[in-house]
């Protein structure tokens, strides 16, 4: 496995790094997310994973990683992660072709944006589903509740995974943001970068073509999906991390005590030695995971395992960093300032979502004992 970027994948990091730098909207008022995303889609980064044979770049897991690594150390305030990590990777591997031919091109250059109801944490088990779907007629009556979506006010669609009543079984179904019945209600989010809301359906009613899901693989795609979205989020927080250590490298410099830069300290060197080697480690796992996958022959469980790795090094590594870059700012990383507390308050919310580490530790010991 060769971990080497080529010169196009190295054009394509230095490119995001460059126009997420000049155009961050971290601190931005809403008013500027708008303008922001239709840009990235004017670059073609949400067309990225999307095949060739819908009007996608047909790039793949590499590619995607490193754009969310730059939206990470940006912090990067749209609905990318909801768009093309979820809603485009859950029509991949769970939709018909149909769906894909319809949807897929559309999400990839503008024309809709989407996100991805699951259930709690965006888990694919049908017992966690919290909307529920009932046949009327030729149509479908969705009811339930989505307490967290990745929503910044963008969306003009979901799709949703429901647990079907009259039959054990899910069912995934497109629903337009604005359809009668459906109540989206912003949350009041301590990380300002992600934005989310309450999702309410109250017997929304949706045409027979609005279920997208090939039922013999909506189960398995959806949990593979989940997977496949949990390293990108990994490559977002290790994006995260290394800002983080920059942050603290270029504070240190500056910050002077006893006539000295702090950074010239012993101590601080360490301390910021230790954040890169975390930093350093999460990074060659993720983008080690996603080498392979571009490769292609992982079966579900070896991804599986391949990826909870991943996403444990990934998230102690940003969680690390984030509180090392306040403490070595002196304190005053934690105040609005500095943006230190922004990564903070990021770490703590990616630590959670898809599953906290310790499921994800969890599966990966049970691999390995199986393999065993």
């Amino acid at each position: 496995m060769n971990l080497t970027l080529s010169d196009e994948q190295r054009a394509l990091q230095e490119t995001a790094a460059d126009f997420l730098a000049a155009h961050t909207n971290a601190r931005k008022e809403a008013d500027a997310d708008a303008e922001l995303w239709s840009r990235i889609v004017e670059l073609g980064w949400a067309a990225v994973q999307v095949p060739e044979d819908f009007d996608g770049l047909g790039l793949g897991p590499v590619e995607l990683v490193l754009l969310m690594e730059e939206m990470g150390r940006r912090l990067a305030r749209t609905p990318f992660l909801a768009n093309v990590v979820l809603a485009q990777t859950a029509l991949l591997q769970a939709g018909t072709a149909e769906a894909q031919q319809r949807a897929l091109a559309a999400l990839a250059y503008g024309e809709r944006t989407a996100t991805l109801i699951l259930g709690p944490g965006v888990n694919a088990e049908p017992a966690s589903l919290t909307v529920k779907a009932r046949r009327d007629g030729d149509a479908w009556v969705l009811a339930g509740e989505a307490a967290q979506v990745l929503d910044d006010g963008l969306l003009t669609h979901a799709y949703v995974a429901a647990r079907i009543e009259e039959a054990p079984g899910v069912a995934l179904f497109e629903v337009a943001a604005d359809a009668a019945g459906l109540t989206r209600a912003p949350l009041d989010v301590f990380d300002l970068t992600r934005p989310q809301a309450r999702w309410v359906f109250n017997d929304v009613r949706v045409g027979g073509e609005a279920r997208v899901d090939d039922a013999a693989r909506v189960l398995a795609g959806l949990a593979r999906t989940r997977v496949l979205a949990a390293l990108q989020l990994a490559a977002e927080q290790v994006g995260g991390a290394a800002q983080c250590l920059q942050l603290a490298v270029d504070y240190t410099k500056e910050r002077v005590q006893f006539g000295k830069p702090v950074a010239t300290f012993q101590a601080v060197k360490h301390r910021v030695a230790e954040m890169m080697v975390r930093m350093e480690t999460a990074r060659s796992t993720v983008r080690g995971v996603a080498a392979r996958l571009a490769e292609g022959g992982l079966d579900d469980a070896e991804l599986g395992a391949e990826v909870a790795a991943a996403r444990v090094q990934a998230t102690e590594a940003y969680r690390y960093c984030a509180q090392e870059a306040i403490q070595l700012h002196g304190g005053v990383g934690f105040t609005w300032e500095y943006d230190p507390q922004m990564h903070f308050k990021r770490a703590q919310w990616a630590s959670q979502w898809f599953g906290p580490t310790r499921d994800w530790r969890e599966a990966l010991a049970a691999h390995l004992l199986d393999a065993a």
